[in-house]
């Protein structure tokens, strides 16, 4: 299987809550993994771009800390998290703006105190 970062497909991370989230870019950070969720911009500050603490383990699906990261499945695996990301996707081609590469993402992730 790929390297996590290396993936450019959208994840999805669970938390050992059950807590879902999809991942539509992530980084190596000094504490674990970055993540960017949907409509990042759009969240509050600590909620569009999340810090998870632990060692990246595993070839697919990965664990970092207590979180499990996977491919994020179609409408009959994962129905929520495949329609906001979607949404998502439709929001971004409606309003035609250019989106960050992954280097500017990185540079967005470290103006908000991430050092990636």
């Amino acid at each position: 299987m790929a390297d996590l970062l290396s993936l450019t497909t959208p994840l999805l991370i669970r938390y050992p809550d059950d807590t879902r989230h999809v991942m539509v870019a992530c980084f190596r950070h000094p504490q674990g993994l970055l993540y960017f969720r949907p409509f990042w911009e759009q969240l509050p500050a600590a909620e569009g771009v999340r810090l998870v603490s632990g060692d990246i383990k595993g070839e697919g699906p990965w664990k970092v800390g207590d979180a499990v990261v996977t491919v994020l499945g179609c409408q009959g695996t994962h129905p929520q998290q495949a329609a906001e990301l979607a949404d998502w996707q439709f929001y971004l081609e409606q309003q035609g703006k250019y989106y960050p590469s992954r280097d500017e993402l990185q540079s967005i992730a470290r103006e908000k105190g991430f050092p990636v």
